[in-house]
């Protein structure tokens, strides 16, 4: 008679299977913590009228959430709620540090009693951060002038801005882009949106009014009329500039 051939059982090697398990293991850990690591470091520049604390509470990075799953569209997403923020840059780098380059609308000029603000895109919006340094607008301008007006006195340059303590719409027939500004020093200037970038001359110009005041034409005529004597000063700027 023919023997036959047992079947010989296979044991599961139980060493073997705990070591793989405890490899697989190791391995997720390891890429769970590498996944749930937190930003470590946030540096922030650009920003002016928002506070570092303001930026990091509406970018949700307060909390130092994960670096990975914290994408850079997220932020941006979220500080583009920010009607005061124009653009932003995210960048990342190794040790998980976030940097965040803010570019913040200017502020041009206060409005309904320092409650709103003109911002350089010609939005109105509220003063929420409270800003005060800059001049007050006395009336309305109107809508179809407003945008223009924003985009000109935001190439005025800073300190230059920050003289002028009241802004008044000031059209006239042949010219409906025409505004008066009351200067911190006592002088009135008289400007017209497609002259603005003479403003940014104001310090040469009242330099040559040898200390008294006056009112400061640069609309048409380019010159100074003083408030004492009320004689005339003509070509207050040299032909050369």
């Amino acid at each position: 008679m023919a023997r036959k051939k047992r079947k010989k059982k296979r044991r599961l090697k139980i060493k073997n299977i705990l070591i793989f398990l405890f490899v697989i293991l190791i391995f997720f850990g390891i890429v769970s913590f590498i996944i749930m690591m937190p930003v470590k470091n946030i540096y922030i520049t650009g920003n002016e009228i928002l506070t570092d604390e303001i930026i990091m509470e509406e970018s949700h990075l307060d909390s130092y959430p994960s670096f990975l799953l914290t994408p850079s569209s997220k932020i941006i997403s979220s500080l583009h709620k920010n009607k005061y923020i124009d653009k932003v840059k995210i960048r990342k780098k190794l040790g998980n540090i976030v940097e965040i380059v803010v570019y913040e609308y200017r502020a041009i000029a206060l409005l309904d009693n320092g409650n709103k603000v003109i911002i350089s895109n010609g939005d109105i919006i509220d003063n929420e951060y409270n800003i005060v340094d800059i001049a007050v607008l006395n009336n309305d301008i109107p809508n179809e002038v407003r945008g223009e007006f924003a985009k000109k006195f935001n190439k005025v340059n800073r300190n230059i801005l920050r003289q002028i303590s009241q802004i008044e719409y000031s059209p006239v027939k042949v010219d409906d882009e025409r505004f008066l500004l009351y200067m911190d020093d006592g002088n009135i200037v008289y400007v017209t949106l497609t002259k603005i970038s003479k403003l940014n001359k104001y310090n040469k110009i009242k330099g040559k009014l040898g200390g008294k005041t006056g009112i400061i034409y640069l609309d048409f005529g380019d010159y100074v009329e003083l408030k004492d004597n009320k004689a005339i000063i003509k070509n207050i700027e040299e032909k050369k500039e």
